[in-house]
């Protein structure tokens, strides 16, 4: 069985404004149209933290490392698919295969990266949930799939290679869960758990079958599962429930996954890949719990750079965390785990340092 990425619907309409825009602080031109970074209150973090001296790991179908928006923001990657006999990594990172051809799947680890650490207030494109972060491009997905075994040895290489933060928006069909519950299937179970023995946090994508339990890996124990909301924060048509053994599972923005495009989510895909309905060459709009995974995994980076371990960075998240419709913080449902994220009340839980730690600056080849 292979694992796939979970980008759902892509908009296919023309961009018609479903709502006012946003007051942003930045510069970037879509910035208006990332509501996701309103739901989430990212741009009320920033004062506190931007992410600095974080990496989170992007274990997904490959980055564009030259995308104007993602220069600068990119530590050195590799590829865990498709290298050959006897190697379990080889390559850069980039959505580009081994074989060298550009496949239409891969376009979304792009996607994916540039919600969590976008360029931002460069006068170009998006911002990211995670300014100053930097992101580790592992391409574990070909042609938007991968096994289970490429996925773990992509996990490992990130939790060896100073990722503070995994992010995996893919997973496998519901019912695969039994592999795993049974042990026909581990490598993925046992690199989560080596991650999380290394103090990192695995953010894992609910899947969008709408199921109400969580497909592995984000089924699977220290992963944090993720939900998706809409822009009116309602759960989409699409979208997994939460629920998992250890309950541990939150929501943030993945879109509607229906008509229009500006009620997806719009980040960097690969230049020139953008769809022309929507009306931009170098950016796009999807939606999916692929989505909502790196709007968590960003605002994880926040806390990784206020200097906390693990553990806080996951009760900062679920505690403060926010039930929609309600005043209730950080109490359990099965639509939205935990609640929606929310970065500037997480920033401000209780754990972290005193100054900032830098750590986690990747090694290897270009990025």
């Amino acid at each position: 069985m292979r694992l796939r990425s979970l980008a759902t619907v892509v908009a296919t309409a023309t961009l018609v404004a479903t709502a006012n825009p946003a007051v942003a602080a930045t510069n970037d031109p879509l910035r208006s149209q990332q509501w996701g970074l309103d739901q989430i209150l990212a741009e009320q973090a920033w004062p506190t933290s931007t992410g600095a001296g974080t990496v989170v790991a992007v274990v997904d179908s490959g980055v564009d490392l030259a995308h104007p928006d993602l220069q600068g923001q990119l530590v050195a990657g590799v590829t865990t698919v498709d290298c050959g006999q006897g190697r379990e990594t080889c390559g850069n990172g980039s959505w580009i295969g081994m074989d060298g051809e550009a496949q239409d799947p891969d376009t979304h680890g792009t996607h994916v990266s540039g919600i969590v650490a976008a360029a931002t207030n460069n006068g170009i494109g998006v911002a990211g949930v995670a300014p100053d972060t930097k992101v580790m491009p592992i391409k574990s997905l070909e042609d938007g799939s991968g096994s289970f075994e490429e996925i773990a040895v992509g996990i490992r290489y990130a939790a060896d290679h100073g990722a503070n933060v995994i992010n995996l928006s893919l997973g496998a069909i519901p019912g695969a869960q039994a592999l795993t519950i049974t042990g026909l299937e581990s490598s993925v179970t046992e690199a989560i758990a080596y991650a999380t023995a290394k103090g990192v946090l695995v953010v894992a994508a609910a899947g969008n079958e709408a199921f109400p339990v969580c497909d592995t890996p984000s089924f699977e124990p220290g992963a944090l599962c993720v939900t998706a909301t809409d822009r009116n924060e309602l759960s989409p048509w699409y979208s997994n429930g939460a629920v998992k053994p250890d309950l541990m599972a939150v929501a943030a923005p993945g879109g509607a996954g229906l008509v229009f495009c500006e009620d997806d989510v719009v980040s960097t895909v690969p230049t020139g890949t953008g769809s022309a309905a929507c009306g931009e060459s170098d950016y796009d709009y999807y939606a999916g719990t692929s989505m909502a995974t790196p709007h968590v995994a960003g605002v994880a980076a926040l806390l990784y750079a206020q200097g906390r371990d693990r553990a806080n960075v996951l009760d900062a998240l679920i505690s403060t965390a926010r039930t929609p419709g309600g005043l209730a913080r950080g109490v359990f449902t099965t639509e939205y785990g935990y609640g929606i994220v929310d970065a500037a009340a997480a920033v401000a839980f209780e754990g972290a340092a005193a100054a900032p730690t830098k750590k986690g600056k990747g090694r290897g080849g270009k990025g």
